[in-house]
């Protein structure tokens, strides 16, 4: 088993001009005029050539990507040659109709697969595909309509669902081979940025502007809330800074609907501007009171 990737230390969603890279840096540091006598060298640079040829033709690459380790069995066993196929596009020449996979499950089905003793079902591979949902469809949980080839497919993502969590679609991803079973689709989320909200576990963050006269005097104000405005007692003499817990506003436990997180108000008071005469003077008489006590 050799694992392409490996071999030429790409990621397995890497580019085709980073494989040629990673390749031309390899290739010069291994190649045999650099390494007279060297075995190990010569057999690496051996390696290096067989996985740049696999990997920088999209078509075989994406077989190599489906087959997995099953590639190596497949091509060992079955003496084919990738440049004698052709690709995919090559099948023609063994007087073949059909699709790939109905290519591969002749070989795996039967006749020289039984003989070598080969008859194992290919799963076919998972994918990912990222989804992008705003704090509010996170809160409420919502459906999403994925369209892969000609099918479309309504899924629904569960309130709570976190920024970076995968959401499991069964037998959407990639056709098995030789009767083996689809892959998986997983919808990989990442949550938009909230202009008001802050997401810290299960509880949400918010700063609660609040007039000085209030912090000062204490009053009663609104506080906005995923689920909808709530009123919040404030006491005399808050001070900017400080947090209040509303309990059960936050977040939704994921698995758990009926269970909330907190939402805590982090008071900013705001310093009046634009003040009239007979304000300035109010203040600078309160002042003058202060700073005799």
């Amino acid at each position: 088993m050799q694992d392409y990737y490996k071999i030429l230390g790409v990621s397995r969603n890497a580019s085709a001009e980073e494989i040629k890279k990673a390749y031309r840096e390899l290739a010069r540091r291994y190649h045999p005029d650099r390494n007279p006598n060297n075995k190990e060298a010569e057999a690496r640079f051996k390696q290096i050539n067989e996985a740049y040829e696999v990997l920088s033709d999209a078509e075989k690459r994406a077989r190599y990507d489906q087959l997995g380790h099953h590639y190596h069995q497949w091509r060992n066993k079955q003496g084919v040659n990738w440049s004698d196929l052709g690709g995919m596009g090559g099948f023609s020449g063994f007087g073949m109709e059909g699709s790939f996979a109905d290519f591969l499950a002749s070989i795996f089905g039967g006749g020289r697969a039984r003989e070598s003793g080969f008859r194992q079902p290919i799963r076919g591979q998972d994918v990912e595909m990222p989804i992008e949902l705003t704090l509010e469809e996170a809160y409420s949980g919502t459906e999403r309509v994925i369209t892969r080839g000609n099918k479309r497919r309504t899924v629904r993502i569960p309130a709570g669902t976190r920024d970076g969590m995968r959401v499991r679609v069964e037998g959407e991803g990639e056709p098995g081979f030789g009767g083996g079973p689809n892959g998986d689709l997983y919808l990989v989320v990442s949550i938009k940025p909230h202009p008001i909200f802050e997401w810290r576990d299960d509880d949400l963050y918010t700063d609660l502007k609040l007039p000085l006269y209030t912090a000062v005097l204490g009053g009663e104000v609104n506080v906005p809330t995923l689920s909808g405005e709530v009123k919040l007692r404030i006491p005399p003499g808050t001070q900017s800074g400080r947090l209040f817990r509303i309990s059960g506003r936050g977040m939704p436990r994921l698995k758990q609907p009926n269970e909330y997180g907190n939402l805590y108000a982090r008071v900013m008071v705001q310093v009046p501007t634009n003040l009239t005469g007979e304000e300035l003077a109010l203040f600078e008489k309160l002042a003058s009171l202060r700073s005799k006590r």
